[in-house]
């Protein structure tokens, strides 16, 4: 698979008017559900852990990997199925909530910032800043408790908003945290089919929220507030890929591939070490051949010399 061409037929082309009842949720990209999903994403997420590994050593660049979607798209599994080979040490997962009554103190990009990921680190947003452009746009009462100032309300307020969140990720990009965006785009019909899943599986029961059928009730204001904000916020330096959702199968796949070009893209490398470094090592091997033998080789599970000699 080019990686690189497959992630371009998801991404929103910055600048180029973009609509959501153009995308069909339950693409698959012309692939037929495989025998072996299960062993190719395995293969993309043991591509992930490479260059996630060199990442953590290189520890100059950071990636923040956006995922947001309509309840019950599926971005918990994404996640789960997708980052399940990466080190823990090298990967940190933020999912954001209702803000509290200490995060209202303070604008709506800090509690964000501060959960950013160290160099080295790949960070995952379960949700975001952007949900101030989503459910905050469909529940504008929702504003009250940001306790604006009066001049910045008004019809100007979610334009002024992109402009924001480009900016801000435009300065994160310049400072070494790469960000990728993704929205799981999954149909109103399949939403309503995993909500039943919810409630007639006994497993699946501590899932289901009633607030979401609620928040269902305003699906055209979702996606029209979704539509504008992928116009106005795929940028050249974060642009936004939209992921049909219908097929879980399909989307961990797609998002995999996609991570893995960015990470690709993005091409960390283990730092070099210096002659005097390597000098040191060598005096160190033969300090530690001294003491242990030479070491079996790889595979080979006898032990060295000086050990079976010594029994």
């Amino acid at each position: 698979m080019d990686l690189k061409k497959f992630a371009a037929r998801f991404q929103v082309e910055p600048g180029k008017a973009f609509k959501l009842q153009d995308i069909d949720t339950s693409d698959t990209a012309g692939y037929a559900k495989p025998e072996n999903a299960s062993e190719l994403l395995q293969q993309g997420v043991a591509v992930l852990a490479e260059h996630q590994e060199k990442l953590y050593a290189e520890n100059r660049q950071a990636l923040l990997i956006i995922f947001q979607a309509m309840d019950a798209a599926g971005k918990d599994s994404a996640i789960k199925h997708v980052m399940s080979g990466v080190d823990p040490a090298g990967c940190q997962v933020y999912s954001f909530k209702a803000p509290s009554a200490e995060e209202l103190d303070h604008d709506y990009l800090w509690r964000c910032f501060k959960a950013l990921p160290e160099r080295g680190r790949i960070g995952i947003f379960n949700r975001s800043y952007y949900e101030e452009v989503l459910v905050v746009r469909v529940h504008p009462t929702f504003l009250t408790g940001q306790r604006l100032p009066a001049d910045t309300l008004g019809p100007g307020l979610w334009q002024q908003r992109f402009e924001e969140i480009n900016n801000f990720e435009k300065y994160l990009v310049q400072n070494g945290i790469q960000v990728l965006k993704l929205f799981l785009n999954v149909g109103k019909d399949e939403q309503c089919q995993r909500q039943f899943e919810r409630i007639d599986r006994p497993e699946k029961n501590w899932k289901f929220n009633a607030g979401d059928l609620e928040e269902r009730k305003f699906w055209d204001e979702y996606m029209a507030a979704y539509e504008d904000m992928l116009n106005h916020t795929s940028t050249p330096w974060a642009p936004w890929y939209v992921l049909p959702a219908d097929k879980k199968w399909f989307t961990r796949l797609a998002a995999a591939a996609i991570i893995g070009e960015k990470l690709a893209e993005m091409n960390p490398q283990f730092p070099s070490v210096s002659e005097k470094a390597r000098e040191t090592m060598q005096a160190s091997r033969v300090s530690l051949v001294t003491e242990c033998g030479e070491p079996a080789a790889k595979g080979d599970k006898r032990k060295s010399a000086k050990n079976k000699k010594d029994r």
